[in-house]
This record gives structure tokens, sequence and C-alpha cells, in this order.
């Protein structure tokens, strides 16, 4: 409130200014005529009192360009040139236009930054980007061009979140040539008929041409860098395809699919089976397994909704085969058949990139304009004493369990090792989890944690917090925490320690495509390798490995790759929603605590307890919570999570509000079916509001109503 109070007054100030220079006519006084007139008059004050006449035309200057009165700094920058010369006159007014500059770009920062950001916050985040990436060379140019209105580029540049030294210090070397002109031309102020004349079309022509050199420049060295990387290949005169893809997992699916739904002819490249890790290994049969877990922990617990429990009976081969039943039953979503029928050439085998164009499969050698690698990544086992004397589970593996374990031992705490270590333990197994870090879900707010780690706890798990895995012998291991080395007897372990990138046997190496220290592809904002047409998305380049953002990426994998020439458009992460489905479950978007803390974001933080939720209640799941992150004095969306039954159904209004720049207060006033989980949303947002409300607006509002009934 006392931020906005200052910016009312910022802002009333330079108007009562603007409105006091018009009143005394400062306009009258900034014209060709006027100065050439009191030429004679100027020069005997800076003759009589140097110092005071130099301060004074500083201040006044720096005060007219701050202001941004129209034409006002082309005519005191004339008459620096006529009183001081060219080197006094070009350092005197150098400093003054940028410092005059500066301060107007900070008044537009402080003024309007915050309030174009939550009305525009689409589009401004995509301007930030360009500016980060090619701001200085902007800036420059457009200071180089005297006819550009230098007080739009002041204003619009404090919006962005270009630095103000770096603001300061470029406009101060992109606006010296015309300083240097217009100085020059004060010195023989006395022949001026109009300040148009001083630019000539010649001269406004190398201003440009030497505002837009640094662009071409930096084209240059990139077109060079290029040719360096294709300069061993040769590239064929005509490709067979458009669009080569490497890996029919999420990734390479998506890819494929918007390729040739814009009539581009595509390949599609799998060596193992379609619809990678997510239908086979991952998303699919894990989600199965935990439905299956789920519903013997309600049959084993009906007792809370009046009905009589019974003993259950898992039959966990049949628990196993209904996962494969399931996979069977997506997988022709996933088919050759089906992407075939969609125009993509599907090919089974092991790929080889020889050439930034060409890529070898079963003996065959294809053509290609670009290529998209979507190679996805494998669990990660790591190197422990004893390990090759067992066969340890993985993700990868899980699924060929015949036999239900009596002691599973999970090594790993993130989201995998949760889901596992619980439905595993519903299932029937003595289930011991350990982690390393001082929680789980190291990616969640300390609280999330904690509550999924209770129910956990309730439910039988035991979770080792703090624990390294040092050794396997004997069907045991030895673990080191906090209390020493404790021994833990097993029957099988699941190894959930993370996934490393495929990035092997497929010619990465041979072609010198560059690796991040992670071992993932390495890629810049359009998803570009090393190779500007080899393009990469999913799990095998990260940030994220999750099936939804690979197939975020893999659209702009395939616009970028086929349209590139013409278009490019840098990927957006500033909206990736994610989900951990434990019971409850735990889903996020944007930030959370941990996240802004470490950002040093300044947030607004409003809770509600789905305790007191009508449907949680009436379902007997009435635990959990709704955060949401929303920045200070206002009710734009920074993040929001969700712990609780259907979390990640519920999730969804935020993830739409924060895309589309929808605020809290839209969110309480949309209605809201009752009874539903989803009315949490609606709450949270409520209880935003009433922080909103100063007490002191309650206490009038009841001496009104005291006086209503009087």
């Amino acid at each position: 409130m006392k931020k906005n109070l200052l910016k009312i007054a910022l802002f009333l100030t330079i108007i009562i200014l603007i409105v006091i220079s018009n009143h005394w006519g400062i306009q009258n006084y900034l014209n060709l005529d006027y100065i050439k007139d009191h030429q004679a008059q100027f020069e005997a004050n800076y003759q009589n009192n140097p110092t005071l006449t130099l301060i004074s035309f500083f201040c006044l200057y720096v005060f007219v360009t701050a202001l941004s009165i129209p034409g006002g700094a082309v005519l005191l920058t004339l008459i620096g040139g006529a009183l001081f010369g060219l080197v006094i006159g070009t350092i005197l007014i150098s400093f003054a236009s940028t410092i005059g500059a500066t301060l107007a770009f900070l008044s537009s920062r402080f003024i309007f930054k915050s309030y174009v950001e939550d009305k525009f916050d689409q589009y401004i985040s995509i301007i930030n980007q360009g500016i980060e990436r090619e701001g200085v060379y902007y800036l420059f140019t457009l200071r180089l061009i005297p006819l550009f209105p230098f007080f739009a580029i002041n204003l619009v540049m404090g919006i962005t979140r270009m630095k103000m030294l770096k603001f300061f210090f470029i406009s101060q070397l992109g606006m010296l040539p015309g300083t240097i002109i217009y100085v020059n031309a004060g010195r023989a102020l006395g022949s001026l008929e109009s300040v148009k004349g001083i630019l000539s079309l010649e001269i406004i022509g190398s201003f440009v041409l030497l505002g837009i050199f640094p662009l071409i420049a930096k084209k240059i060295l990139q077109e060079l860098k290029f040719k360096k990387v294709y300069k061993r290949y040769v590239k064929p005169s005509k490709r067979e395809y458009n669009m080569l893809v490497i890996g029919g997992g999420a990734a390479g699916l998506v890819t494929s699919y918007i390729s040739s739904a814009v009539k581009a002819k595509v390949a599609l490249i799998e060596k193992e089976k379609m619809g990678g890790d997510c239908l086979n290994t991952g998303c699919v049969p894990s989600k199965a397994l935990i439905k299956s877990a789920k519903i013997a922990h309600q049959i084993r617990n009906a007792h809370r909704y009046g009905i009589k429990s019974t003993e259950i009976d898992v039959d966990f081969k049949a628990v196993m085969d209904r996962i494969q039943t399931v996979i069977k039953k997506i997988e022709p979503h996933d088919s050759i058949e089906r992407y075939q029928g969609l125009g993509v050439d599907c090919f089974k085998g092991h790929a080889r990139i020889i050439s930034p164009w060409e890529v070898e499969i079963n003996g065959k050698i294809l053509t290609t304009e670009s290529i998209t690698i979507a190679t996805g990544a494998s669990p990660f086992i790591p190197d422990i004493p004893g390990i090759e004397s067992i066969e340890p589970l993985s993700s990868n593996n899980l699924w060929k369990l015949k036999e239900l374990p009596q002691k599973l031992l999970v090594v790993g705490g993130g989201p995998i090792g949760c889901e596992m270590a619980q439905s595993f333990s519903r299932l029937g197994s003595n289930v011991t989890l350990i982690e390393m870090r001082d929680q789980l879900l190291f990616m969640e707010d300390q609280d999330t944690a904690e509550l999924i780690q209770k129910t956990l706890e309730c439910e039988g798990v035991q979770v080792k917090l703090n624990h390294e895995l040092i050794r396997i012998y004997d069907k045991k291991v030895l673990v080191s925490g906090v209390e020493g080395e404790v021994e833990i007897e097993f029957d099988q372990i699941l190894f959930a320690v993370g996934r490393a990138a495929n990035v092997k046997g497929f010619g990465l190496e041979e072609l010198g495509v560059e690796l991040r220290k992670n071992k993932t592809i390495e890629a810049n904002e359009f998803l570009q390798t090393t190779f500007p047409n080899i393009y990469v998305c999913g799990d095998v380049t990260g940030p994220y490995q999750l099936t939804h953002t690979s197939a975020h990426q893999a659209w702009y994998c395939a616009v970028n790759g086929l349209f590139g020439k013409f278009k490019k458009f840098s990927i957006d992460y500033k909206v990736i929603p994610w989900a951990t489905y434990t019971d409850p479950e735990v889903a996020s978007v944007g930030l959370n605590e941990k996240r802004a803390k470490q950002q040093n974001v300044d947030f607004e933080l409003t809770t509600y307890s789905i305790s007191g939720l009508d449907r949680a209640i009436t379902d007997s799941e009435d635990y959990g919570f709704v955060k949401v992150l929303t920045k200070r004095g206002s009710d734009k969306i920074l993040g929001a999570t969700i712990v609780g039954q259907h979390a990640s159904d519920i999730l969804i209004e935020f993830i739409q509000a924060m895309k589309h720049n929808i605020g809290l207060e839209k969110v309480l006033g949309t209605i809201h079916i009752y009874p539903t989980m989803s009315e949490a949303n609606k709450y949270v947002a409520g209880n935003w509001k009433k922080k909103q409300t100063s007490e002191k607006v309650f206490n009038w509002l009841e001496r009104f109503h005291r006086w209503n009934r009087s």
C-alpha cells in the first residue's frame, strides 16, 4: 500500500512539474530563435561566472531530459556547443543527457513496471527474453538514430528487466556520436536556420548503418560459427525428409505428429518399443500399480465407511498382469500403425547419425533437412560395492516381477521412490525407504514433505532420512546415517535415485554434439544443439524430466526445425506443472516457498486447509492443504501447491490462471460446483481476499450497520 502511494506521489509530482514548466512557458525559451537572440547574454553569463553557469546548465539539462520535454534536449545541446565548445560541451551534455534519461528510465520502472507486468505478463516475458539476448544491441542501435524519440526509449526500457547500469553506459555510448554532431553545430549557432538543417540524409544513414552494425556483426559471427561446425560435412543436394526424429517416446511422437500435421515429410526411428518409457516402464504402469494398491488400502480400511472390513488376498501376479493389460490397451495410441496412418515413415532399428543431414538405419542412409533427438533417459544405478551380486530393480525391470517382495528396500525419496514405497507397502511388502537428504521430495516445501512422510510411516513404511547406502552383501545392505551404520535385510532393492540421459551409441560423440556437465545434451533457447539443424527435446536434454514437458518441447522442435529459416520460437518454461501420485497426491506449478526464497522473490503466502472442505469430509479424505504464492500487493499468482486427493486434477485451475494471467480475484469470482474438491481453490482465494481488507474497514462497516439499526 505504501509503495502504491509513493508511485502515485511520484507520478503526480512529474505531472505538476510538467504543468509548471508549461505555465512558465519553458517552450518559449527552448526554440532556436530565442537562443540565437540571447546568445550574447548566455556567453556573458558564462564569462562572468563559469562554475555557476556550468552547474545550472547541467541541472537544467537533466531536468528537461528527465521530464522528456519535446525538443528541449536538442536546443540545450546547441547552447552547450555555443557556450562551452566541443570538448567541454560534449562531456557535460553526454553525462547530463544520460543521467536525465536514466531518471526517466527509473521513474517508468517504479511507476509502471509492476502494472504492465501484471496486465501484459505473457508479452512482457517474451520481450524480456529478447532483452536478455539482444538488449545491448537493440538499445545501442536505437540510441544511434537521432530521429528516434529518445524519451520513448527511456520509458519502454524502464518496464523491461534491463539493468540500470547497463542502460546508463549503453545509452551514453550510443548517444555520444549524435551529441558530438549537435554540440559541434552549436559552435556555429548564429548561422543556423533550423534544427533540421543539422542532420543531412547522409549523416542519418551513417548513424543507421552504425547502429545495426553490431547486429550484423553478431549474425556474421554466428554464421561463421555454424560454418565451422559444418565444415567437415557436405550437405546432400536433395534431402528425402524435412524432419527425422530419433526416439519414439513422448517427445519424439509429438514432434513427428506436429511435423506430419503441417504436411512435412517425416521419418521416426525407434529401436525398442513405441511409446517410450512413459507407456512401457514409467507413467502408465506405475499409475496402474498405484490404483491397485489404493483399492487394496481402501478395502483394508473399509470400516472407516461403516463397512465391516474383511481380510483381503492380494494376487500380485494378477496385479502385474493387469498392468500389462493396461499397457496393451493404450499401446495403439502410440503404435507404428497409427503414426504411419498419419503420414510418418516409421523405422524399427538402431539409428546412427553420420552427418548433420544423414542418419543410418538398418544399413540404409536417410537424408533430412532437420533432425530431432528424443532418445530419453534411463534409470541411474549407482556403483555400490556388492551390487554385482544382485539384480537391482529399477523402473525398467520392476514390471517383470512375478512375486511380491516380502522385504523391499527403496533407495531414493523422490517422486518415484515415494510412489513405489507406498504402493508396495499397501500390497503387503515390508518396505524400508532410505533417502540421503534431510527430507523426502526435496523439490517440495518442508511441510509438504513432512505430510507425505507421516502418511507413509502411518501405513508402515520405515523412512530413514540422512542415510546413505554403503555396501550390499548376503541379502543385506549397510547404510550410514546420523546414528552410525545400520544393517537392513531385503529380498529386492529398487533404485529410484534419478535418470541418466541416453546420449551414447548413436553418433553424438563422433559428431561433436556438446553435452552439459550433467551429461544431458546442450541446447539453446530454440532447442538447437551444436548443429543448428539438429534439435533436441525430452529427458535427453531436460531440464524437466516430465512427459508433458517433453511434449511441450516437441512443439518447438517441430516448428523451429521446419520453419526456423523464417521465424524461430524460444522455449517457454514459465508455467510448468508436475505431480507426485502418492496418496495424498502432491501437485505443484510455478514457485513454492523454497524456490521463491532461493530466487529472492518477494511473495505473499495464502493457505487453506482441506480438513474444512465439505467434499473432503464426506469422503473421509479431509487432510492436506492448498498453498498459493502471490506477488506482494497483487493477486498475481506466482505458484501453487496442493496436497490432497485429486490434487493433480484440482491444480488445473491454477495452471490455466498462471498461463493466461488470471489472478485470485477472478478465481474467487468463479462459481465452483458444490460439493467438490475444487472448491478448495475458491476458498484459498477467499482467504487471500480477507487479508487484503483492512480491519479498519470492517470496524467502519460494523458502525454503519449499528447506525442503520438505530
